[in-house]
């Protein structure tokens, strides 16, 4: 009984995380169009490193602000991740609408296959 309570708690907190991780990313405009996604990275861009520093500063850690200085700019890269997104749902879907269809072909082959071996 313990285990069972545990491990049903175990899966309602991970399911909440996941559930709270969809909300926030809906809520942020990640889920939302491209242009959606580029104004949310652009929003966290801004407001990431100054929590960061709140955060160094609040636990104590030593942040050298030469080494944030000297770091080389991220390197511009052609790579369109709604795009790459898209393409991937769109194989998906295609897949499982031609699922049906594969699976009547791949039992009639079976079937025949089976009927051949017993021959």
């Amino acid at each position: 009984l313990n285990c069972c309570a545990f491990n049903s708690f175990r899966f309602l907190f991970k399911g909440g995380l996941a559930g709270a991780a969809v909300y926030v990313a809906y809520d942020q405009g990640l889920l939302g169009s491209g242009i959606e996604g580029a104004e949310a990275l652009k929003k966290a861009q801004e407001t990431l490193p100054p929590a960061i520093q709140e955060w160094t500063d609040y636990l104590g850690w030593e942040v050298r602000a030469a080494q944030l200085i000297s770091l080389p700019a991220t390197p511009k890269i052609d790579f369109s991740l709604s795009a790459s997104w898209n393409k991937g749902v769109h194989r998906v879907m295609s897949a499982l609408s031609a699922a049906p269809s594969r699976a009547c072909e791949y039992t009639v082959e079976g079937w025949k296959y089976v009927k051949d071996l017993v021959k």
